[in-house]
């Protein structure tokens, strides 16, 4: 399983920074938990030796595979030329017999041209010169200034005349108009000529000639075309164009008259043909086989084009050129945008449960289906209510089912997603957008892994009376709430950004509640039941260890113990699970369990004591029993807990004091505004209360 995640955390594109804190993060004290976990670097230094061996494996296995496919690629590489060479052998015959025919063709194609050549060569040329000499008889004419022919003084003959007219005219008009492109070209050839030269004066003055031809708009789209010509030689095409930009800007002042326009019109190729382009190879070649790829060269391609877009505004390009970039960028991005969201909700919707069902498979664990229904709920009230199992205990092993490492997946991919989805997300639709992302956070991270494991927490909290107990539940708690301080955190740094301003704030909040909410209310009930399993093993050990002797000793000078057995075992319990709680909780909820965990202990044993009669010795050893307990109170660092055990202290002197000194004892600071029925409850405990006639002090 180790060399797996090692192979997954490689995966592209690699982070060494964050590849390092999530080795720290899952290895146990190798980070602050935000408890009383401390850091400790040995353990993280033997996990990063160990992990460094089994890189080193993980890269002797790679290296094997590797030499194994390079030596089935020789192989086959040789197979393959043979087969080519035996491919051309038949090739080559097959070309000598198609040059032979395709010469036989082309003699006698050039005889049949050859013959209609000159059957048209007789006549063509002959009706051309007599047409030709006819109309330059009449063009003279009207050079000299004098109409002479027959055509022209005939008014019979106006058709004619017409006819003649109008084909002089165009052959006027074609000779004009002829030389007008042939020297439009020519000053075309000569801009192009002085750019490759890199002549910008030349460039300059050519330019203001071709200003007044109707081919001026020709000379800026050679320009443009010349000027891309080995523009793009690296492999990072948008650091080509901010170069080649940068460039001709500083080019078109010196050579154009209207250099925005030029400027302009460059960049609109740019877009529409390289930027276009190179998005739709990207995209297209991981749009239906990669989506995580996909997703990634989408927000990655997006990104890069805005910020070039952004670089470009800095240039001169009209009035209104953020309008005019932004239809740019448009134009390329809108077919991908339009279903942006929707590939990133089944993406992560589909990662994301392939994230939780690695991790219950690598534990063999099928999961449970929690139960919903009218019934469910209310045994769910009921178990609340009441701390009833309402089911069979299941036994995890300890096992918590929370891991943090799945947890730091989960985030991280909805980090990304959130981050996308700011990038690309319209901004009408962004709140709407990004608290979609949330939704499936809360389902994946929050109901099918943390509520589920409460949930199996819940189910294996034993019930009261159950002996040696592992209350594993505290664990969870654990985990749960560094889990949710996660998921907080998100929350704060990488959602409220994106709805802060939307009324979708307030849906997000309710949602958050409602999820924090339910947690609590399982968070709460497990720690009750789990205190409840606490009291139980205290009460079960007091009723095994706890003798009636204990306190009615046989021989009253003869007692050599400072407290009883049942106490010291009760104290070193106590202690472990305060120290526990203290593990587990965080904040204030560490002293509002470990108030309750002390009152609870105090009941328990203010209850046990009243079950015993005290002898003057037995009395003595119950102080030094309390005395005990007491000390154990102050490990809770609770005010309220340590006062109830300083009142039982003083209720345990009534065992021991003279008959004559009740009264006083009664008046004392601490037992004055206690029941007067619980303090002669307590003096009836005394073995000599019916032969001394204490009852005569509380009459």
């Amino acid at each position: 399983m180790a060399n797996v995640t090692t192979a997954q955390l490689f995966e592209e594109p690699f982070d060494a920074d964050e590849y390092i804190e999530r080795l720290a993060w899952r290895t146990p004290g190798g980070g602050s938990k935000g408890g009383a976990e401390a850091f400790d670097p040995k353990k993280l230094l033997e996990e990063f030796v160990n992990h460094i061996e089994e890189l080193k494996q993980l890269d002797e296995r790679i290296q094997r595979k590797v030499e194994k496919l390079e030596q089935q690629c020789h192989r086959e590489a040789k197979e393959f030329a043979h087969k080519v060479q035996d491919l051309q052998r038949s090739n080559q015959v097959a070309f000598q017999h198609f040059q032979e025919l395709d010469e036989h063709i082309s003699y006698v194609a050039t005889k049949v041209c050859h013959l209609g050549d000159q059957l048209e060569g007789v006549n063509t040329p002959r009706q051309r010169a007599v047409e030709a000499q006819r109309l330059m008889t009449y063009f003279n004419e009207f050079l000299d200034g004098e109409l002479r022919s027959d055509v022209f003084n005939n008014p019979d003959k106006i058709k004619e005349a017409a006819d003649i007219i109008q084909k002089l005219h165009l052959i006027a008009q074609e000779w004009i108009l002829g030389k007008y492109h042939d020297l439009e070209r020519q000053l075309i050839q000569e801009f192009t000529a002085a750019q490759r030269r890199g002549e910008i004066g030349r460039m300059r003055e050519v330019a203001a000639v071709l200003l007044h031809f109707k081919g001026y708009a020709h000379c800026v789209d050679v320009y443009i075309k010349q000027c891309q010509e080995g523009a793009y030689m690296r492999n990072d095409v948008f650091e080509d164009i901010a170069i080649l930009c940068q460039r001709v800007n500083k080019q078109v002042g010196e050579v154009f008259c209207s250099p925005e326009t030029v400027m302009a019109k460059l960049i609109q190729s740019i877009f529409e043909n390289k930027i276009q382009a190179h998005v739709k190879e990207r995209l297209d070649e991981t749009r239906n086989s990669d989506v995580e790829q996909y997703l990634k060269n989408l927000y990655d391609l997006y990104t890069r084009t805005t910020a070039l877009a952004a670089k470009l505004s800095d240039f001169n390009l009209g009035s209104d050129k953020h309008t005019f970039l932004s239809k740019l960028i448009k134009n390329i991005f809108s077919c991908y945008l339009e279903s942006y969201i929707d590939m990133e909700r089944q993406y992560l919707q589909n990662r994301s449960g392939m994230i939780l069902q690695r991790y219950y498979d690598s534990k063999n664990h099928q999961k449970r289906p929690v139960g919903t229904g009218s019934i469910q709920e209310l045994k769910e009230r009921i178990r609340q209510r009441t701390n009833l199992p309402l089911g069979p205990s299941i036994d995890t092993h300890g096992e918590t089912f929370l891991s943090q490492e799945v947890v730091v997946n989960l985030l991280q991919e909805t980090r990304h997603a959130f981050e996308r989805c700011n990038k690309l997300s319209d901004p009408a639709d962004l709140p709407k957008n990004a608290f979609s992302i949330f939704l499936l956070l809360v389902e994946y991270l929050c109901v099918d892994h943390i509520d589920y494991a409460l949930e199996i927490g819940l189910s294996a909290i034993p019930s009261a009376d159950a002996k040696n107990v592992n209350l594993y539940f505290l664990d969870v708690v654990q985990q749960a709430n560094t889990i949710f301080h996660l998921f907080d955190k998100q929350f704060n740094d990488h959602l409220m950004p994106l709805i802060s301003s939307s009324p979708k704030l307030t849906e997000c909040l309710h949602k958050k509640k409602e999820v924090i909410e339910q947690m609590e209310v399982k968070l709460d009930t497990g720690i009750d039941r789990t205190l409840n399993c606490m009291i139980g093993q205290m009460k079960h050990i007091l009723a095994t260890e706890q003798k009636k002797t204990d306190f009615k000793p046989e021989d009253e000078n003869n007692v050599m113990i400072q407290y009883t057995t049942a106490c010291s075992k009760v104290c070193a319990y106590v202690s472990k699970q305060v120290e526990r709680v203290r593990r587990s909780m965080d904040g204030k909820n560490v002293d509002t369990v470990l108030t309750e965990l002390g009152v609870r202990f105090h009941r328990l044993i203010h209850e046990h004591l009243q079950q015993f009669s005290y002898s003057s010795m037995g009395g003595m050893l119950a102080i030094c029993d309390v005395a005990e307990y007491r000390r154990s109170a102050k490990d809770f660092r609770v005010p309220l807990v340590l006062q109830l055990f300083d009142t039982l202290h003083a209720l345990c002197n009534l065992l021991v004091v003279a008959p004559d000194n009740l009264k006083q004892v009664c008046s004392g600071e601490q037992l004055t505004n206690l029941d007067r029925n619980l303090l002669h409850a307590f003096v009836q405990l005394r073995v000599d209360y019916r032969s001394a006639r204490l009852g005569r002090h509380f009459s």
